[in-house]
């Protein structure tokens, strides 16, 4: 088990390191080959030569790529100088650079918009798991049923409907006509009463659209599940239903249902764009917005680089479960 985990570690840190350095060749190299000059996005409209050149020496953009890398990921642990141009800057760690437009740290920008998207995220995924896995569960144990089919109708919506229009809808109806919630994102660390409740909706919208689709997946792994030899061994050995649908018919279920849960939550902390969008939120995905609306190169490779960072710890994390779930994993 120690030699799978020192295995899947080493793999997460080499690709987390190509990851980055393709990261830094798009943002930072092509660009020059089509023509483009990064240095001159970062001054601005109002550019001279002697400008430009400075802030090309101060940022290593006349460095080669890999010596950029290198200084990008030093920055990353250790911080940053940028000299040159007559001035210097210290970018204390987590160095990922200056935004072109805001001139300041990334880091700080990020580290405002980070709670936001893992608080929107986390309690999403709790809810759904929750709704979905049960959802799917009761819905194969009453196939056919009254209860079976309902289920899988609201599913079925929930996959359909947009998340913008739920989204709406939900402010609509919870916040504009009953008005029992308030969308405002507080940090946790000032309110907990308004954290929560500034989340709520956004936790339930999220939550209905992912849910439809684990309640889905569940229903069809379990009911595949249900029919095998070794469920109808358990039966016939006299075991409680209980124990034969959580200690063997479970554990077969929840395989696919981690592996998409470990993408689904990765890719999420990278920035639910239209979630927060909806509910006006300023997590990773109205930075994502804001760095593609201005070119702030920046501000888009380090949110890249934190959603990259995210589906390839979330999947590291699929990977240790399935070793507690499947044994077959550990002897392997």
């Amino acid at each position: 088990m120690l030699a799978y985990i020192i295995r899947r570690l080493f793999a997460v840190v080499m690709m987390l390191l190509v990851v980055t350095l393709v990261t830094l060749s798009i943002f930072f190299l092509i660009p020059k080959m089509t023509g483009s000059d990064p240095a001159a996005m970062f001054v601005g409209k109002q550019a001279d030569p002697a400008s430009i050149e400075g802030i090309r020496q101060k940022l290593g953009l006349g460095d080669p790529i890999l010596v950029q890398f290198w200084h990008f990921v030093s920055g990353i642990f250790v911080g940053r100088d940028y000299v040159g141009g007559g001035s210097s800057l210290h970018c204390a760690a987590p160095c990922f650079g200056y935004s072109f437009r805001s001139d300041q740290e990334v880091s700080t920008m990020l580290a405002d918009a980070f709670p936001v998207t893992l608080s929107m995220v986390i309690g999403a995924a709790i809810l759904w798991l929750l709704m979905g896995i049960s959802t799917g569960v009761i819905s194969a144990l009453k196939r056919g049923t009254v209860i079976d089919r309902v289920a899988m109708f609201t599913a079925l919506s929930g996959v359909s409907l947009p998340i913008f229009f739920t989204a709406m809808l939900a402010m609509l109806v919870f916040r504009t006509q009953l008005h029992w919630v308030d969308a405002t994102y507080v940090p946790i660390s000032e309110s907990f009463g308004g954290w929560f409740g500034g989340l709520v909706l956004p936790w339930v919208t999220l939550a209905f659209l992912y849910a439809a689709m684990y309640a889905r997946l569940t229903r069809a792994t379990m009911l595949e599940v249900l029919g095998e030899d070794y469920i109808r061994t358990a039966r016939a050995k006299g075991l409680s239903e209980p124990v034969v649908l959580g200690k063997h018919a479970m554990r077969s279920t929840m395989t696919p249902i981690l592996t998409i849960f470990g993408m689904d939550l990765g890719a999420l902390v990278g920035g639910a764009i239209l979630t927060e969008t909806a509910f006006s939120l300023r997590g990773l995905g109205a930075l994502a917005i804001q760095g593609v609306s201005t070119s702030d190169l920046p501000l888009i490779m380090a949110v890249t680089l934190i959603t990259a960072t995210c589906v390839v710890l979330a999947n590291l994390l699929v990977d240790l479960l399935y070793a507690v779930i499947d044994p077959r994993v550990r002897l392997a």
